[in-house]
C-alpha cells in the first residue's frame, strides 16, 4: 500500500484528494441543489446555499410513488462525498453483485455544508459564512434529499467519522424516514476529552495564528501546519505507520510527504469552520427516539473514540433496536480510518440489511 492509499484510509477526518479517488462503475451523476434564504440554528441567512451530490443507480418507486432504494452515505470532517468513490470503500459496495450494487440502489452522496464542491467560507465570505453546525448540515442534507432529489424514504443512512455523527443525528431528527442506521467511527454523546481537545488544537492553531487574519489572509496562515500535524496524530495507526516508516529516513519521507499533500488541498477557514461545526453535537438526550435497527462500528485501534472510554457500550443500551461491533486492531485495521476500508466490516452492514428487511417497513416522511 503507497503512502496516498494509506492516507486516504488513515483518515477521511482530513482533506482528501477527491479528484484522485479510483471510480466505481457505474459512474456517478454530479450535480447541485440550491436552497434560498438558508437559515442556520445561528439565526444567520444564506441568501444561496448550493449542495454539491454524486448519485449512483436510479430511484425505484413503489406503487405509492416512494423511493424505496435510496441510500445516503455521508462523509468525514474535510472529506466529500467523491471519497466513496475509491475502490476502498465503493470498488467493496456499489459494484454488481456486492452489498449496495448501484443497479438495486439509488445511492446519494452529497458534499456537506462546508465540504467539497457546496459553498464554504473559501467560495469568498471567508469568516462570513454563517457557523453552520451538524444540525445544520443534516437539515440541508434532508432538503436536498426531499426537495431536491423528491426522496422521501432512505433504505439506509450510513456515515464515516462526521458522517457517522451526523448518522445519530438522521435517526433522532427524522425516525421514520429510514429502514436503518450504520454510523461508522463515531460516538453518540457530545465531543469532549481529548477529541474535544484535538478540535481545539485545530482550531487555535488557525485562529491563534496573528497570519489568519480574521480569515482575510492572502496566503494559508502557518498555523494551519500545526493543525494538520494534529490531525496526523490523532486519526493515524501506529502498527500500520511502524510498518510504512520502520527507519528513521523513511519515517521522516513519510511525514514530509503526508503534511506537504495535505498542505496543498487544505484552507484554513474551511478547516476551521468544519471542527467548529461539532461545537453543540449531543445526540445523547435523545437516543430512546431513534426507531430504525442501528448498528454502530467502531475500531479498537480509533484514538480518536478510543474504545477504553466504554461510552458506545453503555449509550447503545438506549437504542431500542441498536447494535455495536468494534473492530479488533488487526493487520488490516488503520485506526480511525477504518471506516473507510469496507472489506473489514461489510459483512456487518450484511446483516444489517438483512435485519431491517424483516423489519416492518417505516411509513414516507411527510414534509
Amino acid at each position: 500500500m503507497n503512502i496516498r492509499i494509506l492516507f486516504f484510509a488513515a483518515s477521511l477526518l482530513l482533506i482528501t484528494n477527491n479528484a484522485a479517488a479510483a471510480q466505481t462503475n457505474p459512474s456517478p451523476t454530479e450535480g447541485d441543489f440550491t436552497v434560498r434564504d438558508f437559515k442556520f440554528e445561528s439565526g444567520e441567512v444564506l441568501p444561496e446555499l448550493k449542495l454539491h451530490y454524486r448519485t449512483l443507480g436510479s430511484p425505484k418507486r413503489d406503487a405509492a410513488g416512494v423511493v424505496r432504494n435510496a441510500v445516503l452515505v455521508l462523509h468525514g470532517t474535510g472529506g466529500s462525498g467523491a471519497a466513496f468513490l475509491s475502490e476502498q470503500f465503493g470498488g467493496e459496495l456499489f459494484k454488481p453483485g456486492q452489498l449496495l450494487d448501484a443497479s438495486r440502489y439509488f445511492i446519494v452522496l452529497p458534499d456537506g455544508i462546508g465540504h467539497g464542491q457546496s459553498s464554504k467560507p473559501s467560495d469568498g465570505l471567508h469568516a462570513r459564512f454563517p457557523r453552520y453546525n451538524y444540525n445544520d448540515m443534516v437539515t440541508a442534507q434532508y432538503r436536498l434529499l426531499t426537495e431536491g432529489l423528491g426522496v422521501t424514504h432512505l433504505r439506509l443512512v450510513m456515515g464515516t467519522s462526521m458522517g457517522g455523527m451526523h448518522t445519530w443525528v438522521w435517526g433522532e431528527k427524522y425516525p421514520e424516514f429510514m429502514d436503518a442506521l450504520m454510523p461508522l467511527a463515531s460516538l453518540p454523546v457530545q465531543i469532549a476529552g481529548r477529541n474535544r481537545t484535538m478540535r481545539r488544537m485545530v482550531i487555535d492553531s488557525i485562529r491563534n495564528d496573528p497570519d489568519w487574519n480574521n480569515g482575510e489572509y492572502k496566503s494559508q496562515p502557518r498555523g494551519l501546519t500545526g493543525a494538520v500535524y494534529t490531525l496526523l496524530f490523532m486519526t493515524s495507526s501506529p502498527l500500520e505507520w511502524q510498518k510504512q516508516a520502520p527507519t528513521r529516513e523513511a519515517a521522516d519521507r513519510f511525514f514530509d510527504n503526508l503534511v506537504s499533500g495535505q498542505l496543498r488541498r487544505a484552507d484554513a477557514n474551511d478547516m476551521l469552520y468544519a471542527f467548529d461545526a461539532s461545537r453543540d453535537y449531543d445526540p445523547a438526550p435523545n437516543l430512546e427516539n431513534i426507531r430504525a435497527p442501528l448498528l454502530a462500528i467502531n475500531s479498537a485501534d480509533d484514538q480518536v473514540n478510543p474504545p477504553e472510554l466504554g461510552i458506545l457500550e453503555r449509550e447503545i443500551k438506549r437504542v431500542r433496536r441498536g447494535r455495536f461491533v468494534l473492530i479488533p486492531i488487526s493487520d488490516q485495521t488503520r485506526g480511525h480510518g477504518t471506516h473507510s476500508l469496507a472489506a473489514i466490516w461489510k459483512e456487518h452492514l450484511a446483516g444489517l440489511l438483512k435485519e431491517s428487511e424483516r423489519a416492518p417497513t417505516a411509513e414516507p416522511h411527510r414534509h
